[in-house]
């Protein structure tokens, strides 16, 4: 059994209307196409539908049940084409993100609120983590982009976005805080406390350390930000990070002084899988995303747009 949405369509009309002529003028249709097609769909079924005589159409006991399932389905065409219509205008569906916590938690939710203003029927999922995992959901198509450093590659498309400066985190009555700014030499005299090796912060940390020619062991490391804001706050050492970064520290006696000798940026770009259209939500929202770096929407000290 094959029967068309045509046929089914046809069918609902006439039944609908009881009539040939009334059904062919609403569906602007010929009547002769239209009885062909309530006649192929009464074949393929295998039984009648419609009683007819020159002046009426009466539905038999199949056809009532033929007009209630044909109805069904025609509906639901109908409100699935509506759908998809809004998915491809980008009114519809979800956004998915990877990114860093960091920017997650500090330059996103404000994008997301004015994005959901416009587009209240398109969700938006984050999914944030390390720079390697970020960039593997992009390439693995769990995500339709990513905001993350890293640089461009023949899989990855690279659009630069902010970067934020990498400021000295130490105790609150550490002697380094008494000064206005301190020098990476400075931090690598003491215990220093770095984030695990699979995060962007330490790869550009010790890249700092490599480029003035010192090799530091950190005194500890861990995976989260916070808890390593948690050891300089306890006066185990002090760390360096990058701007954005600052407020997932938590709220622990730490002062932040300007590092330089060398100053270090992070670059935080919008990466995108080369060659693989995004889908229109997606666009959508990195459209949104442009008019704040166009604008120049305000960010926190020591992050700026690119």
């Amino acid at each position: 059994m094959d029967s068309t949405l045509r046929q089914l369509s046809a069918y609902a009309a006439v039944a609908r209307a009881a009539s040939f002529t009334a059904a062919a003028a609403q569906l602007h249709v010929s009547q002769s196409s239209l009885s062909r097609a309530v006649a192929d769909l009464e074949r393929e079924l295998g039984a009648r539908l419609l009683e007819r005589d020159t002046r009426n159409v009466e539905l038999t006991p199949a056809g009532i049940e033929a007009l209630r399932i044909a109805e069904q389905i025609v509906n639901a065409h109908r409100s699935g084409m509506k759908e998809l219509e809004r998915f491809l205008l980008g009114e519809s569906g979800t956004v998915t993100v990877a990114t860093l916590p960091s920017v997650a938690a500090l330059l996103l939710p404000r994008v997301i609120m004015d994005f959901r203003r416009q587009r209240p029927q398109v969700a938006v999922q984050l999914m944030d983590g390390l720079e390697q995992s970020v960039l593997s959901r992009v390439l693995s198509g769990d995500a339709d982009f990513a905001i993350t450093t890293g640089e461009s590659s023949g899989q990855l498309e690279h659009r630069p976005l902010v970067r934020d400066q990498f400021v000295a985190v130490l105790p609150q009555d550490h002697p380094l805080a008494e000064r206005s700014e301190v020098t990476w030499d400075d931090l690598a005299r003491e215990p220093f406390l770095a984030v695990g090796q699979d995060s962007s912060v330490r790869r550009l940390t010790d890249a700092a350390f490599a480029q003035i020619g010192v090799r530091t062991a950190p005194a500890a490391e861990a995976g989260n930000v916070a808890t390593v804001g948690g050891l300089v706050a306890a006066g185990l050492g002090v760390t360096a990070m990058p701007a954005l970064v600052l407020p997932l520290l938590g709220t622990g006696p730490v002062v932040h002084r300007p590092l330089g000798e060398p100053t270090v940026h992070r670059r935080l770009d919008i990466a995108l899988r080369t060659r693989r259209p995004l889908p229109m939500a997606a666009d959508r929202f990195l459209e949104t995303l442009e008019e704040f770096r166009t604008h120049r929407h305000d960010l926190p000290p020591g992050v700026s747009w690119v």
